[in-house]
């Protein structure tokens, strides 16, 4: 991170991701281990999850087409207890990588940020200390996601049951698709601000939401585009691992090894970008961060240093503490 936080406040589109990926450079030793113990396993999970789900996907189509059979009748009811519970499985070491690898990312540039020094013997101390409160965030992100889809299900049911038939029904379900997806990606950015303010403040569940989506305020376009663009990256890794996963040939191993290298980085990536979306948002609302106040609450999280905020109090970093004045 070459620039100070005022500098951040002009950094746009292009920037962030220049300093982003600097960023990664910069610290490569510690943000390579933090990926291969992290970033790697969640990559390796997710796209396993989609060959192993189109397996049991396959063996519960073949049992339910013989349905007329007592045997495959019984075959098609464990399959599909043995389906749920790898999802309940997958979808648990999914969130847990995920949340590590947030705190691991996020504390390691507040340290250097605040010119801690930084190890990674130090990141494994503190991301279980952190991952509790982002889990906390993560919930209320999850329902916020939960109300948002459905009441977007009520939308889709009353209009297939209304006008889908109808060219007016056509426009209106891609008008309305697209206002969707731009408010998902919406809520994905204030997520990712919110996780950050978990780690770095002492706010977090529905506080670190709440500030989450003030801090966007005023870089909401800003902020729209660059999880837009990971989101798009997402999708065309995903589509060529699709097309080349079930070739059975040599060809499958080599692309899935480079879909697992570029999900890899793609992951730190973004990562690293919400981060530097912080530091971005804080610098356009004019919020210095007290780099004593954040050192210390870093320190908290070690042991070393006395928090000077108690646990259940709000304290906005943006803000500086005044020191204590000495009577002679």
């Amino acid at each position: 991170m070459d620039k100070d936080q005022g500098e951040m406040q002009n950094v746009g589109f292009f920037g962030l991701y220049k300093e982003s990926i600097k960023t990664i450079f910069s610290l490569k030793k510690i943000f390579a281990q933090i990926t291969l113990t992290f970033i790697l396993p969640l990559s390796f999970i997710f796209l396993a999850h989609i060959i192993i789900a189109d397996i049991l996907d396959w063996r519960i189509e073949h049992y339910e087409s013989n349905e007329y059979h007592s045997y495959y009748h019984r075959r098609a009811s464990s399959a599909w207890i043995g389906y749920w519970v790898f999802k309940f499985v997958y979808l648990t070491f999914l969130f847990l990588f995920s949340l590590l690898s947030t705190a691991a990312i996020v504390y390691t540039i507040a340290s250097v940020y605040t010119g801690d020094d930084v190890t990674f013997k130090k990141v494994l101390k503190i991301v279980p200390k952190v991952w509790k409160r982002l889990a906390m965030t993560f919930l209320w992100t999850y329902f916020g996601f939960f109300i948002y889809n459905a009441v977007a299900g009520v939308a889709v049911a009353i209009w297939a049951t209304t006008i889908y038939d109808t060219t007016f029904g056509f426009v209106l379900f891609w008008v309305v698709f697209s206002l969707y997806c731009i408010g998902f990606v919406y809520i994905t950015a204030i997520w990712q601000l919110a996780s950050v303010v978990t780690v770095v403040e002492s706010s977090y569940g529905l506080q670190a939401m709440m500030k989450g989506n003030a801090l966007i305020k005023g870089k909401k376009l800003l902020s729209w585009f660059v999880f837009f663009v990971l989101y798009c990256v997402f999708a065309g890794i995903l589509i060529l691992f699709y097309v080349f996963v079930w070739n059975y040939t040599i060809l499958t191993i080599i692309v899935g090894l480079v879909c697992l290298f570029l999900l890899m980085n793609l992951f730190l990536i973004g990562f690293v970008a919400q981060t530097m979306l912080y530091l971005v948002c804080k610098s356009h609302h004019c919020e210095p961060i007290d780099k004593v106040g954040l050192s210390t609450q870093l320190g908290g999280y070690l042991g070393q240093l006395e928090p000077q905020f108690k646990p259940n109090k709000d304290v906005e970093l943006g803000q500086a503490h005044s020191p204590p004045q000495v009577q002679i």
